[in-house]
C-alpha cells in the first residue's frame, strides 16, 4: 500500500523494524527450485574451488535480465504515478468533494479526519490497484515467484487498506497531526517532524505484536537443533531473544528471508520457511549471523535516529513546495491553506516527491549498514565459503543482476550488488593474517 508510506504519519513507520540480508537487487525473489539447486551443488568442484561470481554471471540469463529491467521501470514509475493520481484528486475536485463529506458526517476533528481519510485511503487504492497489481503480483507471478492466488493477493490488500485506515484514522495520529498543521501555518513541519521518533519507537516495537501476524502465522522454530544452534550463535552475539520462530511465507512468495526484530518484550529471531528449504545449515547459519550483526551494531537504532533526523529536512521541503503549489492553483483548487482536509493530497503528494529524490541518499546509508552486517557475519561464523554460497544462492534465486548499471545502484539498491558481496567474503580474512576483528568483539 503506497498510501502508508507516504501519510504524514505515516513516514515514521515505513522505516523498517528490521532489517533484511535478501534485498540485493530490487524486488529480491528465490524460486525454491533454483535456491535447491545452488544448495545441492555447493561442495568445491573437483577439480578446485567454485568461482561464485563466475556462476553468478552465469546466472544472469536474458530472462532474468528482462525481470531486472522490468522491476527497475517498475522501482522508478510507480512513485511517480501515485503522485500524478494524488494531485488528480485535487484537479478532478474530488478532494474537495471528500472534505465536504467529511464535514457533513464527522463529528469533531478527528470525526471528520477519519472520514475524509477512509475516502481518500479507498480512491487511492482503487485507482492505483492495476499498477500494484502489475508491480506486486503480475510480474512476480510471471517469473515465478508469487506462490498465491490473484484473490488471496487481492485479500492481503484489502487487509493492509484496513489497518492503514485503522491505524492512521481510528488512532488519531493524522489528526493530531492535521491540528499541528492548521494551528500552526509555518511551523507545522517542524511538530510533524519532531513526533516521527515517538512513532518510529512505537512502530518497531508493535511491528511483530500487531501488523506481522495479521498476514502470516508466526511458530517457534521446529527444528530443534538448527533452533540449539541459532540461540548459541546468539548467545555469542549478545542478542537476547527468546525463541526462534519460522513464518509461513511460502503460501505467499518463494522469496527467502530471515530478520531480528523488535525490542524489549517483542525482539525475535525470524527464519522464513523458504529459508528452511532453500539454503544449507551452514548457509542459514550466516545469513542469521548477518541478521543478529543488525542488531549488535544498534543499526536498527542508527535508523531510528537518522530517519527521525532526516524528517525534519523532508518536512520543511514539503512544507515550502507545498506552499509553493497551493499559492500557484489556489484559485483552481479552491483550497485556502494547508490546513484545509482537502490539502491532504498534496502534502502525500509532495512527501513523495521529496522522498523518491532523496532515496540515493538514504540508499548510501542503508548500503553501508549491510556491508557493516555481513563484516559482522563474517567475523562471528568465519565461514567466507557459506557466506559466498548465500550470496549466490540470492543471486540466482532473484534473477539478480550480480553487477548492475552505477546509476541503477545508486537509484535503487539498499543492499550492496550481490557481486560485491560475494568478492568480498572470499576476500575478507583478517584473523588470516593476524589482524583482530573489526566488528564482532566476542570470543571466537
Amino acid at each position: 500500500m503506497n498510501v502508508i508510506r507516504l501519510a504524514l504519519a505515516v513516514l515514521a513507520l515505513t522505516f523498517a523494524a528490521r532489517v533484511a540480508v535478501a534485498g540485493g537487487a530490487p524486488a529480491a525473489a528465490f524460486p525454491e527450485s533454483v535456491i535447491a539447486a545452488a544448495g545441492d551443488t555447493a561442495a568445491a568442484a573437483p577439480g578446485g574451488p567454485r568461482d561464485y561470481l563466475a556462476e553468478a554471471r552465469a546466472a544472469f540469463t536474458p530472462e532474468n535480465r528482462t525481470y531486472q529491467r522490468i522491476r527497475v521501470a517498475l522501482f522508478l514509475l510507480s512513485p511517480l504515478v501515485g503522485i500524478a493520481v494524488g494531485v488528480g484528486l485535487l484537479f478532478t475536485g474530488l478532494a474537495q468533494r471528500f472534505r465536504d463529506l467529511a464535514v457533513a458526517r464527522g463529528r469533531g476533528a478527528w470525526g471528520r479526519m477519519l472520514v475524509f481519510f477512509t475516502l481518500y485511503s479507498v480512491a487511492m487504492f482503487v485507482v492505483l490497484f492495476p499498477l500494484n497489481w502489475l508491480d506486486g503480483y503480475a510480474v512476480e507471478k510471471r517469473f515465478g515467484f508469487a506462490t498465491q492466488s490473484f484473490w488471496g493477493w487481492s485479500l492481503d490488500q484489502v487487509k493492509a487498506l484496513v489497518f492503514q485506515v485503522i491505524a492512521f484514522g481510528g488512532v488519531p495520529l493524522l489528526a493530531l497531526a492535521w491540528k499541528a498543521v492548521a494551528s500552526s501555518p509555518r511551523r507545522w513541519w517542524l511538530w510533524l517532524a519532531g513526533g516521527t521518533l515517538p512513532v518510529l519507537l512505537a512502530s518497531v516495537l508493535l511491528q511483530p505484536l500487531v501488523f506481522d501476524p495479521l498476514f502470516n502465522e508466526f511458530t517457534p522454530l521446529r527444528d530443534e537443533s538448527l533452533r540449539a544452534e541459532i540461540l548459541a550463535l546468539g548467545a555469542r552475539a549478545h542478542v537476547p531473544a527468546r525463541d526462534v520462530y519460522e513464518v509461513d511465507m511460502s503460501n505467499r512468495t518463494t522469496k527467502l528471508n530471515a530478520y531480528v526484530s523488535g525490542f524489549g518484550g517483542s525482539q525475535r529471531i525470524v527464519l522464513w520457511d523458504t529459508a528452511l528449504r532453500g539454503l544449507r545449515r551452514d548457509e542459514i547459519m550466516f545469513v542469521m549471523g548477518h541478521e543478529m550483526g543488525h542488531y549488535v551494531l544498534a543499526h536498527i537504532w542508527k535508523g531510528v535516529l537518522l530517519s527521525s533526523l532526516g524528517a525534519f529536512a523532508a518536512f520543511w521541503l514539503v512544507a515550502r513546495l507545498a506552499r509553493v503549489a497551493l499559492a500557484r492553483f489556489e484559485p483552481r483548487w479552491g483550497i485556502a491553506s494547508l490546513g484545509d482536509l482537502a490539502a491532504l493530497p498534496l502534502l502525500v503528494a509532495t512527501l513523495s516527491l521529496v522522498s523518491w529524490a532523496g532515496a540515493p541518499i538514504s540508499n548510501v546509508v542503508s548500503r553501508a549498514i549491510e556491508h557493516e552486517s555481513d563484516v559482522y557475519a563474517l567475523e562471528i561464523t568465519r565461514d567466507n565459503d557459506a557466506g559466498a554460497r548465500a550470496f549466490l544462492a540470492l543471486a540466482r534465486g532473484n534473477r539478480s543482476d550480480p553487477e548492475p548499471p552505477a546509476w541503477v545502484k545508486l537509484l535503487l539498491y539498499t543492499h550492496p550488488p550481490l557481486g560485491e558481496r560475494i568478492r568480498f567474503a572470499l576476500e575478507y580474512r583478517p584473523w588470516e593474517r593476524g589482524e583482530g576483528n573489526r566488528l564482532y568483539r566476542g570470543a571466537e
